[in-house]
């Protein structure tokens, strides 16, 4: 059940995002251009969920918001899930100097404090170096970037203990002694019993890179307007709470809505190993 309803909440966002251009079209509104003469429009047949404090139509702006904050929290699992697996099934395959090495690597990255080391690579001028800045794609792939090199250490353990439980047990023992390679180990016999947790951590890891960017947009260092996000939606509603209230409700619950999607698919994940 759990998993069902969670699938359906993630499913519905990921709909919503992909039907922003033809929601755009069937209105008739340009989501990014300013229109003073209808600010703080109220809620109507032209203005579903009504406009902002520049005249900009919300629901367009919700759901190209959603574009940009689902594609940076499934871009940001999928990578962290990918290096981390490769690390912890390194450090479980060759022990020794190696797990050592990496998995203290592991600890120092958990020892960082990630808020601000995060709000500190956010705030790096990435123009000095010749990458653009300002741009949608190129602010998601640098906010990709910076969260994948914290999002990975989770995974890399919990996939290294999973590997090493794998790695002990007797028909890998039977698969070694009757000559099977340990590529063939790794990829028949580990990999596919370390899938249960290596998802359940992915499906968390979404819901944690969609509130670090909610939260790097909101304080202007994640995705810059006029290219919208749950996160800078809300930092532009921040004054606004009390005159329009509308303006930080919509991105909140669409965060809320995304978070608990990505939990309880996690849960139901959980419950079926």
């Amino acid at each position: 059940m759990r998993l069902a309803l969670g699938a359906a909440l993630l499913l519905l966002l990921l709909a919503a995002a992909i039907a922003a251009p033809l929601a755009e079209g069937w209105l008739g509104h340009d989501p990014f251009a300013p229109d003073l003469f209808n600010r703080f429009a109220g809620v109507s047949a032209e203005h579903p969920l009504g406009t902002d404090d520049l005249g900009r139509d919300l629901l367009l702006r919700l759901l190209h918001g959603a574009r940009v904050s689902m594609a940076v929290g499934l871009a940001t699992a999928l990578a962290a899930a990918l290096l981390g697996t490769t690390v912890g099934l390194i450090a479980a395959w060759r022990g020794g100097v190696v797990d050592a090495a990496l998995m203290r690597l592991a600890d120092g990255m958990l020892a960082l404090p990630a808020l601000p080391v995060l709000v500190v690579l956010a705030a790096v001028d990435t123009g000095r170096i010749g990458l653009p800045r300002g741009e949608a794609l190129s602010d998601i792939l640098r906010i990709v970037a910076i969260l994948t090199i914290f999002g990975w250490v989770g995974v890399a353990r919990l996939a290294r203990a999973a590997a090493l439980s794998v790695l002990a047990r007797d028909y890998v023992r039977a698969a070694r002694a009757l000559g099977a390679s340990e590529a063939r180990v790794l990829w028949r016999h580990v990999v596919p019993n370390i899938v249960g947790p290596v998802a359940v951590a992915t499906a968390l890891a979404v819901a944690g890179a969609i509130l670090a960017e909610s939260t790097l947009s909101f304080l202007g260092l994640g995705i810059a307007p006029p290219a919208a996000s749950w996160g800078n939606m809300l930092s532009n509603a921040q004054d606004l709470v009390f005159s329009a209230p509308w303006a930080a409700i919509w991105p909140g619950l669409a965060i809320l809505l995304a978070v608990a999607g990505c939990t309880l698919v996690a849960d139901g994940l959980r419950s079926r190993r």
